[in-house]
């Protein structure tokens, strides 16, 4: 899962582009970047690492222009390194860079075409390059010196028809203006908003509408699946739908845990759907455990806590802050090994005694993937004192891997995986577990947008929208994703350190 941001301003927009990537923060913490143009000239900074630790103030008053694109990056598909921080950069044609959240499923494909028939380089095996080397090629073949609205939206119906997955995509072409474009499925979010100034009017594209509230943009609205909008140099915007078929399908699992609660996604408020998960879990467990003995209900920090709030309030049960946060560690679900995880989770958070103590405890989490961090949460709530410990969790359990962006563990590594939901209890240690239906799920967000009539929900019911994912291709990814396989490819040597500083300064003219 990454964040993409573009900016089209009326003076310098790094500093906007700093504070966009900033509210993303939550969407990736491997890699951050930032490219701007300046009459033509593009200026670079990118590295591993959070947003604040990649830019310094030398670096951010070299990135002048009026036209920029930033990026998030936690690793998905490929590996990690200060060579796949995004944008990524192609100068032929015109100079383009790129921001992609997504996936590609059809990427070995693509590669083995694009160095055959297209004769085009590729310097890593991120498939965010693919797409990029895609889209910069059937740009290419327009054969024109200055491209225009057409020429970009021609070359878009050429990515759809070449491309399977998820991709949300924010670019630039250098003197010509910003792109951005949607997957006909639109898995991934992205939104565009407006702000008028006494010098014209700012566009912003963004992964989340959160980042134009804080930016002083009005928000437009949504990408539509398979539409593509550019925004000329001259700063008039251009629409157009460029997919032959496309439906409207977004991930689910960006309501259950990624997204931010105040942004809207597809006019659906996250903020809202969370709270009618929580509401419907609570309708469950008082079908499932009338005579449930609860005496209070307690949130694992933070993405459940707003369905904790409402399944309390239904349940008639007080919810109390029995867990204290340390916010500056990162999220365990991105953590590459099982030592590191139960390590995190001890430094991440610690229990309130007084809210256990003695009492018949229910923990609300927003899902289970793995299970070690539920363990741990539940084991720190027996040492805490607590008599009971019971867990919902306000998604379906997690039983198959994710190919649309997010970095899933391979299969054996889901604890639901092949398991009933009692036998998920009795690993993790829990007295009981509830699990929120797939169809409560699914009613929690299309109650927030009737127009939405399904979801990407492959996680949960293994059902993948694209129609090319099959066993051969779970078999590969599981190799890729597993454990064992990520510890070996942990880029954590000197050399990798000092080519993360060496990038900094870079800049592209």
């Amino acid at each position: 899962m990454c964040g993409v941001v573009g900016i089209f301003g009326t003076s310098d927009v790094n500093l906007r582009l700093y504070d966009a990537l900033t509210m993303l923060q939550h969407r990736g913490q491997d890699a951050a970047g930032i490219v701007t143009d300046k009459d033509g000239e593009l200026h670079q900074c990118k590295g591993e690492g959070l947003v604040r630790d990649v830019f310094r103030r030398s670096h951010m008053v070299r990135l002048i222009g009026n036209l920029g694109v930033g990026h998030v990056r936690y690793p998905t598909a490929g590996s990690s390194g200060p060579a796949l921080a995004q944008p990524l950069y192609v100068n032929s044609p015109y100079g383009i860079c790129m921001a992609h959240n997504g996936n590609l499923t059809n990427d070995d494909e693509l590669r083995e075409h694009i160095f055959r028939a297209d004769l085009r380089h590729l310097n890593t095996d991120s498939d965010s390059e693919v797409l990029l080397n895609v889209f910069a090629h059937e740009l290419q073949l327009r054969g024109k010196l200055k491209p225009t609205s057409e020429d970009i939206f021609a070359s878009v119906s050429q990515v759809h028809k070449r491309c399977r997955g998820a991709y949300a995509v924010v670019g630039l072409i250098a003197n010509y203006g910003l792109f951005a474009f949607r997957d006909p499925h639109a898995i991934r979010p992205l939104c565009f908003g407006v702000r008028e100034t006494d010098a014209g009017k700012e566009y912003a594209v963004v992964s989340e509408s959160v980042v134009l509230d804080s930016l002083g943009f009005e928000l437009i609205r949504d990408l539509h699946p398979g539409e593509a909008l550019f925004i000329d140099k001259a700063g008039q915007i251009h629409l157009q739908q460029c997919a032959e078929n496309h439906e409207l399908v977004p991930c689910i699992f960006e309501h259950v845990y990624f997204a931010r609660p105040d942004s809207l996604m597809d006019n659906i408020s996250v903020y809202k759907c969370r709270l009618r998960m929580g509401e419907k879990l609570a309708d469950k467990i008082l079908r499932v455990r009338p005579d449930h003995d609860i005496d209070v209900v307690i949130p694992i920090p933070d993405t459940s806590r707003v369905s904790a709030q409402a399944l309390a309030e239904r349940l008639g049960v007080k919810i109390r802050e029995g867990f204290m946060k340390n916010r500056y560690i990162g999220r365990t679900f991105i953590m590459p090994g099982q030592t590191e995880r139960k390590k995190s989770v001890r430094q991440k958070l610690n229990a309130v005694k007084l809210e256990f103590a003695g009492k018949n405890v229910l923990l609300v989490d927003d899902s289970i993937v793995r299970g070690t961090t539920s363990q741990e949460i539940i084991q720190m709530a027996r040492e805490a004192g607590a008599k009971n410990v019971y867990m919902v969790s306000a998604a379906p359990g997690v039983r198959y891997p994710n190919v649309y962006g997010i970095d899933m563990p391979s299969a054996n590594e889901l604890i639901a995986h092949g398991r009933t939901d009692d036998e998920v209890g009795e690993i993790i240690g829990a007295d009981w577990i509830v699990y929120q239906d797939l169809e409560d799920l699914i009613a929690a967000g299309t109650e927030g947008n009737k127009q939405v009539k399904r979801f990407e929900c492959s996680v949960f019911d293994g059902n993948y929208i694209t129609g090319d994912v099959d066993e051969a291709y779970l078999n590969r990814i599981e190799a890729l994703r597993n454990d064992a396989a990520k510890q070996e490819g942990d880029p954590s040597s000197e050399s990798t350190k000092k080519s993360v500083i060496g990038i900094h300064n870079n800049s592209i003219a």
